[in-house]
Formats: C-alpha cells, sequence, structure tokens
C-alpha cells in the first residue's frame, strides 16, 4: 500500500450520531475536553467510522460520537446504516472514553485532537516524543540487537555495518506520526486540487511522451494507461517531486527511528527497515539514493520498501528494479499491485457518474449496469453504458451532489490507497486526461476548477502583496495554500481555510 497524497489529506471530525456534524473547533467552544481514554480505538480514516461515548464530568451529560473523515462520510455511512435495518443498534457500537468539563481557553484545538489520539494510543501522561526517546535502550543497543533480525531475512554483516553502524535516527518523523492535517479540504476541493489544470495538461503530454512504455503495461498488465498516468501524477507530480527535500527525507534514518522508538506500529516499522535493507543487500539501491515520506514511501509511484521488493517489476530490463529514474519500473510494478492486490479487471471501467430517478435506492448491493438502467440509473453524460454485464454499486459521497456507479476497479485503486477521495481524484484525473470532460453534476458550495492561468495569476498577485507562494507555476502546493490562508485571514475572509479558489482570486483582483 502506497502512503501517497491521498492518505495524508483527510481532516478529523466529531460527529454526533445524529448527524449533525461539530469540528472540534466546536467541541472545543462547547467546552468538551477529553482527561482519559479507557479501551478506544482510532481507526484511520476511510477505514470506517469509530464510534465511542463522551460524557462532561462536570454535568454528566453523555453524548454518542463518532470519529470519521468528514460529515459527508458520516452521513452516508447512517444512511446504510438504517437500509440495513440496524438503526437502533448504533450505540451497541459506542466504546466508552471520560472528557473533563474546563474552560474552552485552557486547551487549543490541536492540543485537544493530539491528546486525544495520544491517550488511545498508549497514553497521553508522557508525550509521544520524550517516551520514545525514554525506550529501556539507546538507539545504538537496539541497532546491535537489531543486527540478528537482519541475519536472519539474509542481510550480510557487511552491508548491515554499512548502512546501520554509523546512521542517526530522524526522530522528526515522531512530530509526523502525531501532526494532524494542516488544511481541511471538502471533498471537492481536494478532488479540485489533485484533478488540477496543471495535472489535466501535464498529463496529456505525459500520454504522448510515454506512449510505448504505457502500452506495452496495458498489454501486459490490462491496466488502463490513463488510470497509470492519474496515479503517477497524484502520487508524484509525473516524478517532479520524488526527490524534492521540501516533500522527502532520506528514507533509511526515518525508518530506523520508527523501529525504534514507534511503539504503536513496531513491527511493522521494523518490517519495512528489513525490507529496505533487503533492497540494498540486492544491489537495487544505494542508501543515499532512497530518498521519500517520513514513512517511506518513495519514487514516481510513492513505493513502501515491501511493495518493491514483492510487486516491483524490472520492466527496462536493467538488472534491477528501481521506482526512481525513468518510469518504467514505478508504473509496471504499480500496475502488478492493481492486478495481484487490487484484482484489476482488464477492460473493465471504474463506473461513471449517473443521473438517479426521484426514488432510488440499494446503493450498497452490487447490481449489473443493465440492472442499474432498468432502474432508472443512467450516465449523466448520456452515454449507453459500454459493459452492461459489469457490476457496480452506487454511491452519493455528498449529500447533494454528483452520483456515481463505482466497480472493481475503483476498489483496485483504493487497494492502492484506501480513500475513498483519493480513489475518486485518481479515477476523475484518468478521465481528464483522457478527454473526458468535468462533472455534469457540481459538488454542494462547490467552485469550477480553476485554469492554469487563473492559478498562476492567483500565485503572482499573493506574491505581490508580500504573501509568499514560493513561486507561480500554476501548481498548488503548502506554500501556495498558507499564503491564501494568511491573506484571507488578513481580509477576513471566512473560513480561512487555504483554498485557492475563485473566490480568493476575485477578492484579490479587488486588492490590486
Amino acid at each position: 500500500m502506497t502512503l501517497g497524497d491521498g492518505l495524508f489529506a483527510h481532516s478529523t471530525q466529531l460527529t454526533a450520531c445524529t448527524g449533525v456534524g461539530r469540528n472540534i473547533a466546536a467541541c472545543c467552544a462547547a467546552g468538551w475536553r477529553l482527561a482519559r481514554v479507557g479501551g478506544l480505538r482510532f481507526a484511520n480514516p476511510p477505514y470506517g467510522p469509530t464510534f465511542y461515548r463522551v460524557r462532561s464530568t462536570a454535568s454528566r451529560r453523555t453524548a454518542n460520537v463518532c470519529r470519521t473523515q468528514s460529515k459527508a462520510d458520516w452521513l452516508a455511512y447512517s444512511r446504510q446504516h438504517l437500509r440495513n435495518g440496524r438503526g437502533g443498534s448504533l450505540e451497541l457500537k459506542v466504546l466508552n472514553c471520560v472528557i473533563d468539563h474546563r474552560p474552552s481557553s485552557t486547551l487549543s484545538r490541536r492540543a485537544f485532537l493530539v491528546r486525544a489520539l495520544l491517550a488511545a494510543s498508549a497514553g497521553a501522561a508522557v508525550p509521544f516524543d520524550v517516551r520514545a526517546q525514554s525506550a529501556s535502550s539507546s538507539f545504538e543497543a537496539w541497532r546491535d540487537a537489531f543486527r540478528h533480525r537482519a541475519a536472519a531475512r539474509g542481510i550480510s554483516d557487511a552491508t548491515y555495518a554499512r548502512v546501520m553502524e554509523t546512521i542517526k535516527p530522524d526522530t522528526s518523523v515522531y512530530s509526523e506520526i502525531r501532526s494532524q492535517p494542516e488544511f481541511n479540504e471538502a471533498l471537492w476541493q481536494y478532488i479540485n486540487r489533485r484533478v488540477s489544470d496543471w495535472r489535466i495538461i501535464t498529463g496529456k503530454a505525459r500520454a504522448k511522451d510515454y506512449a510505448p512504455l504505457l502500452a506495452r503495461i496495458e498489454r501486459e498488465y490490462g491496466v488502463d494507461r490513463f488510470t497509470m498516468l492519474a496515479v503517477w501524477g497524484i502520487e508524484s507530480s509525473y516524478g517532479e517531486v520524488i526527490d524534492n527535500p521540501k516533500y522527502m527525507r532520506p528514507v533509511i534514518p526515518a525508518l530506523a527511528a520508527l523501529a525504534w522508538g514507534e511503539p504503536r506500529r513496531r513491527s511493522y516499522w521494523e518490517a519495512e527497515l528489513l525490507n529496505a535493507l533487503v533492497i540494498i543487500e540486492r544491489g537495487w539501491a544505494e542508501p543515499k539514493e532512497m530518498i521519500g515520506s517520513w514513512a517511506g514511501a518513495m519514487g514516481h509511484t510513492q513505493w513502501m520498501p515491501e511493495v518493491w521488493l514483492h510487486m516491483g517489476v524490472d520492466f527496462d530490463r536493467n538488472g534491477r528494479i528501481s521506482p526512481y529514474g525513468p518510469p518504467d519500473d514505478a508504473l509496471a510494478g504499480t500496475a502488478r499491485f492493481l492486478v495481484e492486490r487490487g484484482k484489476y479487471r482488464r477492460g473493465e471501467a471504474w463506473g461513471c457518474e449517473v443521473t438517479l430517478p426521484e426514488r432510488h435506492g440499494g446503493g450498497h448491493e452490487r447490481r449489473t449496469y443493465a440492472a442499474w438502467r432498468e432502474r432508472g440509473v443512467a450516465r449523466a453524460d448520456g452515454a449507453a453504458f459500454a459493459r452492461p454485464d459489469d457490476r457496480a454499486r452506487l454511491t452519493v459521497p455528498v449529500e447533494g451532489g454528483p452520483a456515481f456507479l463505482i466497480g472493481q476497479n475503483f476498489s483496485a485503486v483504493m487497494s492502492y490507497n484506501p480513500a475513498f477521495s483519493y480513489a475518486l481524484a485518481v479515477m476523475h484525473l484518468a478521465d481528464r486526461i483522457r478527454g473526458d470532460g468535468p462533472f455534469v453534476h457540481p459538488f454542494p458550495g462547490s467552485e469550477r476548477l480553476m485554469t492554469l492561468a487563473e492559478v498562476q495569476e492567483l500565485q503572482r498577485r499573493l506574491t505581490a502583496l508580500g504573501f509568499d507562494t514560493d513561486g507561480s507555476d500554476g501548481r498548488v502546493g503548502r506554500d501556495t495554500q498558507r499564503a491564501v490562508r494568511a491573506f484571507q485571514q488578513k481580509v477576513g475572509m471566512f473560513p480561512a481555510d487555504g483554498y485557492a479558489g475563485l473566490k480568493v482570486l476575485a477578492r484579490l483582483r479587488q486588492a490590486s
């Protein structure tokens, strides 16, 4: 599984079980504070909501809440729950925690969420980085003991000594683990930022530049070339950020720190460090070449070491497998992953946007496209279903927004990154690179996609006003988002969400 862009994009909300969204700031304003958690397990979105009960120790009030990606996710889950006839059993899924009722000014929104997550995982009494550094053994002692694990995986003493004996653990990864998303995005904002005009234009250019490679991958693995381009574009901007120090770092020091000092998933991090050492032992890479995310995802399509080791393909036949350099190995290995682990089906569509009759139901069931057509469901673009015997299920991710039929190949992309938002962005980008248009039905409150020229104008205007966007290339990264948020706060725009959209551009034009 990759740890690409989509995985880091989720916001976190506390949502009342009535379906009325309350974000963390609202909970803080109401005076709810987490003091102690017992038996509480948080599940990362989008694996599903985690339910629990909160109680004010002052007022003895209780409320059922769930931690979920967004209000829309919770509403979709609750609708399915009611359709399945389990509306009365929600409380059976509630876990218990105790919260303390204090003045809202005593704890920030960020500190509140950090304490909740730490308490849920390993006890909030000790900060995570302090707890990691006060482990029973020093890093040097752990490293010496870990040598035996490496030898059991076939890693020679020479390789272990060369890689590990002078390494300094990158303990900054501990703050990455406990950090929360800097910007909260609605689904339409998430999609607009990833299915940007720059990615569409560049994707079409890459389709021409790499046509022979993409044709060969289609032939050997059956994965649609535009799907491959979309994964590549979203994971690494078509390879342009794979070694950018602003986003990437040396992987071995990061994995070593996680394997030594991160107690919650130590066995996982140890296994990934061993996989990375096996890669070096095989001569596929040198440690200095292994640059990636803080969690160890690397290359054009952001492989974890396990994926590199077991799904990698020497597609350019140079004698070693690498997610860096020419994209041949990276794209072929990712196609293999989608087929073998995601069960991608050759020739089958991911799904499509649809229009619905006034009354519809059964969205959680998989039916053939022909069966959906009989129930009045039609493609939003008016075309016929190309393969009426393929099966899909109906989903409306945001109430009042576009509806989709999604099939097995949508699920295959979610096997690469298990976020609905990520998979929808990948498949929509694939369609846009192919030449299809935007969604027919807009999301509620959404703006149209900005053109490349408009994004560049927005960046230039922000920079001229003293808000640094680190260039005006038409790509919206963290620098542009921070500049947008600072401008929004200065001029009183609400919400100050950092979204670089048409409303902000219009306000910038007024300010000049």
